[in-house]
């Protein structure tokens, strides 16, 4: 490795090619990580620091810089950023660091900067399986439009797709064949990242079902919209499917805070809970880096702490 001779601030255009080519990641998170550095650079600049070399940056640095992110009002009504936010900046900067280390650039190692913990664990709501049979009853699928929202339903949960994922299916990708149980589906999902999903054989059965109404029309996507305008796209939104959604939860009697993600959140649980590896969760929600599905363990935590409480918690008996 050796020491660079450009300042930090002169690295940052070729740090966000550099994701961009060699990371693959998409223009709008170029855009989030450029703008979380201009936070870094306005402490550089603020403090004298514009033409420090990537070598000369310290410890001291990282911490006082952390110092003025806690101490930054996003509002007149707030006092700081939430931890949560400080730790957007704090990544984007472990990745400029991690772009010196690509490079063969002198610096701190990423891993010496640290994200601080949340304000408050992050809470996944989800929904039982029980719930989930209740959503799946209540849309009426004796008319077309109720058995496309049990057959959108039904892959959501099979799949755990998100929602733009869904809604982006084409008819052409659903080859369903006599007696079949299992259908894989190629998509690609956030970030342009490519993955397998599966159709279980109850949502095969639903989508199948659907497709029986649709042999006649010519339409490319999946899931059609039967209310649009003339001329316009028939193609089935995220919000209409939103919309929807808040329909058949309040007539299933459920949370009404009941979003497509918890949809997502309950296909992901219901692995979790039936003893699927985390890393397995990972690859069918898509998710990049793993730390975006811990959020689910969670689950298994409070589950592990009812059982124990169930068969541990009663007072013993004296002989």
């Amino acid at each position: 490795m050796e020491k660079s001779n450009i300042p930090i601030p002169k690295h940052i255009n070729d740090f966000l090619d550099w994701i961009d080519v060699e990371k693959g990641l998409s223009s709008k998170t170029q855009e989030n990580y450029r703008r979380f550095l201009e936070k870094f650079l306005l402490w550089l600049k603020k403090n004298n620091l514009q033409n420090l070399l990537p070598h000369q940056l310290t410890p001291d640095h990282i911490w006082n810089y952390r110092v003025f992110l806690a101490r930054q009002s996003p509002t007149p009504h707030k006092t700081s950023l939430k931890k949560s936010t400080q730790n957007y900046y704090l990544i984007a900067l472990r990745a400029l660091l991690g772009y010196f280390v690509a490079k063969d650039v002198i610096s701190i190692p990423p891993d010496k900067i640290t994200l601080s913990r949340p304000d408050k664990e992050k809470i996944v709501k989800f929904l039982t399986l029980e719930q989930i049979d209740k959503l799946f009853s209540a849309p009426n699928t004796a008319t077309v439009q109720g058995l496309r929202d049990r057959a959108i339903l039904e892959a959501f949960f099979s799949t755990g797709m998100r929602i733009s994922e869904l809604t982006s299916l084409n008819k052409e990708q659903i080859k369903i064949k006599p007696d079949i149980s299992e259908l894989e589906v190629g998509i690609v999902g956030k970030g342009g990242r490519a993955r397998t999903v599966y159709l279980s054989k109850s949502a095969i059965e639903w989508v199948g079902k659907y497709l029986e109404t649709r042999k006649e029309d010519k339409e490319k996507p999946l899931f059609l919209n039967y209310s649009g305008k003339k001329g316009a796209s028939r193609r089935l939104t995220p919000r209409a499917i939103e919309k929807g959604l808040k329909k058949y939860i309040i007539a299933a009697g459920l949370p009404i805070n009941t979003t497509p993600h918890v949809l997502r959140h309950s296909f992901a649980t219901d692995l979790l809970a039936n003893g699927v590896d985390l890393r397995v969760i990972q690859e069918f929600l898509g998710h990049k880096n793993i730390l975006a599905t811990q959020i689910y363990t969670h689950v298994t935590n409070k589950r592990l702490k009812d059982i124990h409480k169930q068969f541990h918690g009663k007072p013993k008996s004296s002989n």
